[in-house]
Parts: C-alpha cells; sequence; structure tokens
C-alpha cells in the first residue's frame, strides 16, 4: 500500500509537471505580450492569479517557468548522477587505493565551492544564462552522488555474493556494474528526487540574483526578484511565485520521502 508521502509528493510533483508540458502547446495568455494597463490586478476572472508590473499574467508565467526550473534541475541531476555513480563506484573498487584518493580529494574541492559560487565563475567567464546554471549545478551534483555512492558499495564489497562473484573471475568493472549498482539502483533514486528538489531551489535562487535564465524566458526566481519591489502595492505579485516554489520543493520532498519507505525494504519490516 502507497503511502499517504508517496501520494500526495507524486500529486504536486505531476501537477506542475503537467503545467510544463502544457506550457508548450497552450497558456491562458502570451508571456511574452505586456499589458501596461492590466498591470498588477489581483486574481480575478480574467486573469486566475493576476498579472505582474508589466501586466503579464502570472498563471502563464508560472506555467513557462515551471517548464524552465524543471529542465534546469532534471539536467542538472542527471548530469550530477551520470557522473557521479561511476566516480562512486570506482572509489570503492578501488577502496584505499590512489585512485580512490584522487576522486574523494577532488570531491572535497568541488564541495568548497557552493553552486553560486561556481555559476558566479561560469558566467564571469560566458554570461548568465540557463544553460550555465545546468552545469553550475550539474557540476556541485556529482560529489553528492560519488560521495553516496562510494558509501553505500564499500558496504556490499564486504559481502558474500560479491566475494562469490571474485572467486567466479569477475573484474572490479564488471563486479560494480553487474552487482554493486542493481544493489543500491534504490537509494540513488531516491537521493535523485531530493537533489532534484534542491535544483529547483538552486535554479530559482540563481535567476534571483540574474544568473539564470535570462529575459524573456519566465523564470520563477525573476519573478521573485522583480516583485520584490511590489510587495506593498501588489503582494500577491511575490507571494504566488514564492508559494509555487514551496509547493513544487515540498511535493519532491514527500515524493522522495514516499519512495524511500517504498524502496527499502527495511522500513517497511520496521513499520509492519
Amino acid at each position: 500500500m502507497m503511502s499517504r508521502n508517496l501520494i500526495l509528493g507524486g500529486v504536486l510533483t505531476g501537477v506542475f509537471a503537467a503545467a510544463a508540458l502544457i506550457s508548450f502547446v497552450w497558456t491562458p495568455a502570451s508571456v511574452e505580450t505586456m499589458n501596461i494597463a492590466a498591470r498588477l490586478q489581483l486574481p480575478g476572472a480574467g486573469h486566475l492569479l493576476g498579472t505582474d508590473h508589466f501586466g503579464r499574467d502570472i498563471l502563464s508565467m508560472l506555467m513557462v517557468g515551471a517548464r524552465t526550473s524543471i529542465a534546469v534541475a532534471l539536467v542538472a541531476v542527471g548530469i550530477g548522477m551520470g557522473l557521479g555513480v561511476p566516480l562512486g563506484l570506482t572509489a570503492a573498487a578501488r577502496s584505499g587505493g590512489f585512485l580512490d584518493e584522487a576522486i574523494m580529494r577532488m570531491n572535497d574541492l568541488i564541495f568548497a565551492f557552493p553552486s553560486l559560487v561556481i555559476a558566479i565563475l561560469i558566467t564571469a567567464v560566458f554570461g548568465p544564462s540557463a544553460t550555465n546554471a545546468i552545469i553550475a549545478i550539474g557540476i556541485f551534483n556529482i560529489p553528492v552522488f560519488a560521495r553516496i555512492t562510494r558509501g553505500a558499495a564499500l558496504s556490499l564489497w564486504k559481502r558474500e555474493f560479491i566475494m562469490a562473484a571474485r572467486v567466479a573471475g569477475k573484474g572490479r568493472a564488471r563486479i560494480s556494474a553487474e552487482h554493486i549498482l542493481p544493489n543500491i539502483a534504490n537509494l540513488l533514486i531516491v537521493q535523485g528526487t531530493i537533489q532534484f528538489s534542491l535544483g529547483i531551489l538552486a535554479e530559482a535562487g540563481l535567476s534571483y540574483v540574474g544568473l539564470g535564465a535570462q529575459p524573456p524566458t519566465p523564470s520563477w526566481g525573476r519573478m521573485l526578484a522583480d516583485a520584490q519591489t511590489m510587495v506593498s502595492l501588489a503582494p500577491h505579485v511575490a507571494l504566488i511565485p514564492g508559494l509555487t516554489i514551496v509547493a513544487m520543493v515540498l511535493g519532491l520532498n514527500l515524493l522522495g520521502d514516499g519512495l524511500r519507505d517504498a524502496l527499502d525494504p527495511r522500513l517497511k519490516v520496521a513499520r509492519a
């Protein structure tokens, strides 16, 4: 039986994913059309969530902004997982050796620079854009997945079935791919969900300071930045995108918590 966290998290995440997909073919209004005469309208029949300081429909901006945030976070997590997991498997397979030490010290070096600092360094050279935000967040995700993979894999290398595989003549790379990775896949899926939620926050933060997606592409973080001077005149302009970010992150965290409960047999036994 699915947990409430899994159901609620799946529903919240699904709503935003559906909104992002629908925005490719339809939005209530154009996100590029300004209507100064309709600026800062309160939520109503004409505009369900109101309008911003340029008269643009906030619901349409949120739908297209969801597309931007999800795409940036998804690709960044893919980069982190695609590079971090092989590095973690390699480090675990060569535990205590030079390669293990080199990989982990490189991870420590990356961890010393938060994604915002990495983004500043990248954009100082190549300029601010969604692509550079993806690179910055992706680089920060690599050591996260490498450490988790290494820690989980190390505990498996001492198990009897791994020793049997080594006696059978299988190499370290083959054992990592055929025996280690399938047994830690559940952990990686849950961690991927968590990093996805953090990626949404990171993208919003980078866009807020002008280092993420650039105009005219809508972004939740930039919507907050644009609205900060309008809070006293029209609080909904800031509250709505802020609550949207909270709801998206909450949904992903609940989804990750539900997946952990569903995929970890030890938790099932403990709660039975």
